[in-house]
């Protein structure tokens, strides 16, 4: 992880304001000895920081090698982007020194026929490596691993794998451990290496071993893996596929890359938002893709009005009821957004599913009654109070507590529905519970109004 001490490293944006003011001055020897200085991360978050017409003048200043690195750590857009503006021979070479587990994000997200070049373009070790990487989708555990790592034989001897380890390399970025298979690449154990250069020269590594307790299926969903290194206190886990055979490993910081994408996603998705979303794409793709949820609300908005307007006679002899029909929509709203919030989270750590769902809805509605009986008493006495009709309150009490429960219910109902059929519950579950507490609010509360009062 990046270190933000002030006084060792810069924040981003000091450095976006050094950069521009070396834009703004044409001083491109400067900028190509600022960006030399950097390390990759740092560009990354300057490029996704700056305006897209400055993005490119900025990648074009840097050397191959560093390329690489700063498109491994762009979101999706902005890769994309970029690389509409490098040949496959160049993206050849800027990318030829990544971890394959780097180039494999890269390479999901190339034209075909570009991916097929940068592959041929692999020796065979890398090209089976990535290939594997691709077989599976990039939110599972295959998707994730680490196909770059160092394996031994049970019946090997200690000395033996150190000489190996000496002559042949470094043992690969992040893995901290070796995993030991047998002549079919099932997984047996593991052994640490801290372990192995403490252990007896002749030892075997079959007596050194410990058992792997977590072993992590290629299927298992990256929000699943997530939970599992957070379970066990893991910083590195290795992946199986069904016939238990070893396919790679997960460290720490891939699970950290994939809670920071959670964070981002959820965060956006419930202002509709897609999850690569570039703060500074062209004005007009913006705001066209924000349309579309804009619109769904004003559809939405338009459903609440029409419920208004069936009573709207009675809204024209009772004046009070359209100052206090906002009150009503409000807390209803509130209550099913707290309710969908919670669930959502449950859900992305585990803790709801088809084991307990008909537990959460029934205490959800609970919570709306007691919830709504409390408020119901607080705001008819306002309303009573102050329109000076007990009958008014009375209702608004009634109304209040039918939109709670509503929120209750439909708050747990709507996330645990579409986690079933596959959508993200994130996306489109705040504009479902928003219309549907704001429809029952309108309805009950005029329609008692109707009723009893008029």
């Amino acid at each position: 992880m990046k270190s933000t001490h002030k006084n060792s490293i810069r924040s981003n944006q000091e450095l976006l304001l050094e950069v521009q003011n070396i834009l703004e001055n044409y001083s491109i020897n400067n900028l190509d000895s600022f960006l030399a200085d950097l390390h990759p991360s740092e560009i990354s978050d300057l490029l996704e920081s700056m305006e897209s017409s400055n993005r490119l003048e900025l990648f074009e200043r840097l050397d191959a090698e560093k390329r690489g690195e700063v498109l491994s750590q762009l979101s999706v857009s902005i890769r994309n982007v970029l690389l509409e503006f490098v040949d496959p021979e160049g993206f050849i070479n800027e990318t030829s020194s990544l971890e394959p587990d780097d180039l494999t994000d890269i390479i999901q997200d190339l034209p075909e026929s570009m991916a097929d070049q940068v592959l041929l373009s692999m020796d065979a070790q890398n090209r089976n490596r990535v290939a594997e990487s691709l077989h599976y989708p990039p939110d599972t555990a295959g998707g994730l691993m680490n196909v770059d790592v160092l394996t031994v034989r049970p019946d090997v001897e200690v000395d033996v794998v150190l000489r190996l380890l000496r002559r042949f390399g470094p043992v690969p970025e992040n893995q901290n451990q070796l995993f030991v298979v047998d002549r079919s690449n099932k997984l047996l154990g593991s052994v640490m290496l801290l372990n192995l250069l403490m252990a007896e020269p002749e030892i075997l590594i079959g007596d050194l071993m410990q058992k792997v307790g977590t072993p992590i299926n290629a299927l298992t969903e990256a929000r699943e893996v997530t939970l599992i290194f957070e379970r066990y206190d893991l910083i590195e886990a290795p992946v199986i596929n069904e016939e238990n055979k070893f396919l790679g490993f997960i460290s720490v910081d891939d699970v950290v890359d994939v809670l920071i994408e959670e964070t981002d996603r959820s965060l956006l998705s419930s202002a509709g938002l897609a999850t690569d979303y570039d703060m500074f794409a062209p004005i007009f793709n913006t705001s066209s893709k924000r349309s579309v949820w804009l619109a769904v609300n004003l559809a939405t908005a338009f459903l609440a009005a029409w419920v208004i307007g069936l009573f709207e006679a009675t809204i024209e002899n009772m004046v009070a009821l359209a100052v206090l029909m906002p009150v009503v929509a409000s807390m209803g709203g509130i209550a099913g957004t707290q309710t969908l919030t919670i669930v959502i989270r449950g859900l992305s750590i585990g803790q709801v599913g088809s084991a307990n769902s008909r537990s959460v809805v029934s205490r959800e509605i609970i919570i709306g009654f007691f919830n709504g009986c409390l408020w119901a008493v607080v705001v008819s006495l306002i309303s009573s109070l102050w329109f000076n009709n007990f009958g008014l309150g009375a209702i608004i009490a009634a109304a209040m507590v039918v939109n709670m429960v509503t929120a209750g219910f439909f708050g747990a109902m709507i996330p645990l529905t579409l986690d079933k059929l596959g959508i993200d519950p994130a996306l489109a579950g705040g504009v479902m519970v928003t219309t549907i507490t704001d429809v029952v609010g309108f309805f009950a509360f005029l329609g008692l109004a109707s009723r009893y009062l008029i």
